[in-house]
Order: structure tokens, then sequence, then C-alpha cells
């Protein structure tokens, strides 16, 4: 089940009810994203207007960490930021993508890394379908990652992971040293 919580004037009570109902369809996994704003969206054009007002900070982290209270309660804590799950019925996509290991995007948007390059599909689903066409890809976009760059990617995307990233492995797997 993906949820998203943080909503314009959402209470905690009603959060925790969405929670609760969502546990009760017994799913081992729940992804609990908080809305985000993102410039350049329609949401941010109606905020900015007045349209929309988003739930202020503090009230998005009270729900956060009720989510995580939730969640763990019910015996499905976070593994990841925003992934909460059964022991065992982790998303293994999920903990590819958080690994920094290699991942295919493929449709319009989506973003992969690969081999050590990273690559950017068209936004639009009909440009998308006409690079397609055109030339047997949705790729807008492809470059070769540094060393250094992959390394903080893998750095970052482990932090989000409840396990942590081991500064060991990454450096032997990036050939990092000490200067």
């Amino acid at each position: 089940i993906d949820l998203i919580y943080a909503l314009p004037g959402q209470s905690a009570q009603q959060w925790q009810d969405s929670l609760e109902r969502a546990l009760d369809f017994g799913t081992d996994h729940l992804s609990l994203y908080q809305l985000t704003i993102e410039p350049g969206t329609r949401f941010e054009t109606m905020v900015r207007k007045g349209d929309f007002v988003p739930l202020d900070d503090d009230a998005a982290a009270d729900l956060f960490e009720l989510t995580r209270v939730v969640t763990e309660g019910a015996g499905r804590p976070a593994y990841e930021i925003s992934n909460h799950a059964r022991t065992g019925q982790e998303s293994r996509h999920n903990l590819t993508y958080w690994r920094y290991q290699d991942y295919v995007g493929i449709g319009p948007g989506a973003h992969g890394r690969r081999g050590g390059k990273a690559t950017v599909r068209h936004r639009k689903p009909e440009n998308w379908l006409e690079a397609v066409a055109t030339h047997g890809h949705g790729i807008a976009e492809e470059r070769q990652l540094g060393i250094r760059e992959q390394a903080s990617e893998a750095m970052l995307m482990g932090l989000r992971l409840g396990e942590g990233v081991e500064l060991g492995a990454l450096a032997s797997r990036f050939s990092l040293t000490e200067t």
C-alpha cells in the first residue's frame, strides 16, 4: 500500500485512522510518503496563488513520528525513511535502489543507474513514445558518473536505510582511500 500524508488540514487522528485502516488489510509492506511541493509543479503554482495551503513543517513532523510509532507497533518497522514492512517482506526493488545497485529506468521521466552511467528518460509521454519509435529507447540524457560521484550518491541513498552505510564496504566498493 502506498499512502501520502501531511495533506492540507490533515490531523494526527485522521492520519492514524488511515494508517490503521491500511494495516487492517493485513498488508506486509507500506510506502508512506510525506506530501512535498516540488518546484515547477502545478502544486507549487497553487501554493503561490494561495489556492492550496500545505501542512506546516511542525505538524508534518508530528505525522512522521506518528507513522513510525504506529507502523512499528503493528510489526512493520521502517527499513527506509518512507518504507515499512514485516521482517522479510522488504521490497527488493526499493532495497536495490537504496543500496545503490544497478537499476534501469524504463517509462517517461524514469531515471536509471547502470554500469556507472546515469540515464534519464524523456519526461513527457508523447516525447518518450516518439523517442522509442525513432531510436528504440526513451533516453533523453546519458552520462558517465565519476567514482567519487557514485560513492557520494551511494552514501546519500544508504543514509535513507535503517541499516545505514558501512563505510569500509563503501570505500572498498569504490576503491576509495584516505587522503
